[in-house]
């Protein structure tokens, strides 16, 4: 596992956790939540807590959850040096988090409950899913012509995925092994390469892109698609191939423009840069006495 420790603040208090960047996962410390949430004042208290809560949610039956949560070398904020901790992903945090009777953990519990009401209502209308992620899109500032191009990506993503099931590829690692070789094929990076460069963590790597960086993926994953169609992939390498000549057409493509443009199409900048590029030319286009917008045309 690689990780990294790093401090999260959660109402000014700290909280110790790890990424794994092969997971692509945050592993929380359970000693802090515990601590944060039942407002113990020492280490020691929470550790206590924690090992009671550990009991009750045993004779709860909630031997699963216990048995995934890991143990990882944490910093100690007493002397600074790394002893085994109980850590668990966000998932898992939700759940210790309900069985917390704090007034803290309120919010979370009430999150929790939307978003499975959501995900019921979804079920029985998948067209909310849409709208709801197009509100989701233009709350945090994504134009409407990006929008367009995003949920067309996710179209075309989900065309991709069912081909790959039809030939009997797994989901998970062949699902990402093979991205990553379409990745690679037009960008000439892996997905994780491609993040670091934006900076990203766990954030989705199509929501940080160009309108020209998701038509190129798109024309990748499309292409892959309807080669795999046509040519009917047993193996898995087979199906590595088809991957790897999907992406060489999006390739092709993208150096052709860059070659008219002038100028690269990968960039490093990820939506909130790209996004306050938007703004701030909407802002000037608005502030500007010379622009050529006449009243009439408002």
């Amino acid at each position: 596992m690689s990780e990294q420790d790093k401090i999260q603040l959660f109402e000014d208090q700290p909280i110790r956790t790890a990424w794994d960047e092969e997971q692509e996962e945050w592993f929380f410390s359970v000693v802090d939540v515990v601590g944060v949430l039942t407002e113990q004042t020492t280490q020691r208290g929470a550790s206590t807590y924690w090992a009671v809560l550990k009991n009750r949610l045993k004779k709860e039956g909630a031997d699963q959850l216990l048995t995934n949560c890991k143990q990882l070398k944490l910093r100690s904020p007493r002397d600074g040096k790394r002893y085994p901790t109980d850590v668990a992903t966000t998932e898992q945090i939700l759940r210790i988090i309900q069985s917390i009777p704090s007034p803290r953990a309120e919010p979370l519990k009430a999150w929790l409950a939307q978003v499975g009401r959501e995900r019921i209502e979804e079920t029985i209308d998948p067209e909310l899913t849409i709208e709801r992620a197009l509100a989701t899109y233009l709350k945090k500032g994504y134009t409407r012509e990006w929008i367009n191009q995003r949920l067309q990506a996710i179209q075309v993503r989900k065309e991709l995925t069912d081909e790959w099931d039809a030939r009997g590829v797994k989901k998970g690692v062949e699902y990402a092994i093979l991205t990553d070789e379409i990745s690679r094929a037009w960008s000439g990076m892996s997905t994780r390469q491609y993040k670091n460069l934006k900076g990203l963590t766990k954030e989705n790597l199509r929501d940080n892109m160009t309108t020209l960086e998701l038509v190129l993926n798109m024309l990748a994953e499309a292409t892959t698609t309807e080669i795999s169609r046509q040519r009917g992939p047993e193996t898995f390498a087979e199906n590595m191939a088809v991957a790897r000549e999907g992406g060489e057409v999006a390739g092709i493509a993208r150096k052709a423009a860059e070659e008219r443009t002038g100028v690269p199409i990968i960039t490093s900048k990820n939506a909130a840069q790209l996004n306050t590029v938007v703004s701030g030319m909407i802002e000037a286009v608005i502030a500007d006495p010379s622009s050529d917008e006449t009243e009439d045309d408002k």
